[in-house]
């Protein structure tokens, strides 16, 4: 399998284990730095290049998607999402976790019980 590994920092331990891990198990994986993707969507076949070199044959991605580059960061994983390569996460996800207000709405949609305390203290302080 063929991994992308959307990861601004590749020597931190957290991703150095994930490479480890996956090379291990046999896998390819590439860590890519999310901000030097650039991405062409104005084509009827959308290219992502990385490096200079087009992103193209994998099976998978893992986005570790820092807060700071949400919007950039679920871009790029929706245009691999659309690419057909399956998401360990998916961007629509990602963004509704970032949003506080958003989460907590979901949350209380099935039924997890929240005071309106809880929400305030959530959600007023950002």
């Amino acid at each position: 399998m063929k991994i992308a590994l959307l990861a601004r920092n590749p020597k931190l331990y957290s991703h150095k284990r994930l490479v480890e891990a996956a090379e291990t198990r046999g896998h390819e994986i590439q860590v890519i730095d999310t901000l030097k993707v650039v991405m062409n969507v104005a084509t009827h076949k959308p290219v992502m290049t990385y490096m200079g070199d087009a992103l193209t044959g994998f099976d998978a991605v893992i986005p570790r998607i820092g807060a700071s580059i949400t919007f950039f960061g679920t871009a790029v994983l929706r245009q691999f999402e659309v690419m057909g390569v399956y998401p360990l996460n998916e961007s629509v996800a990602i963004s509704r976790s970032r949003d506080k207000l958003r989460s907590l709405q979901l949350l209380a949609r099935k039924g997890v019980g929240l005071t309106s305390d809880s929400i305030c203290s959530h959600v007023c302080k950002t």
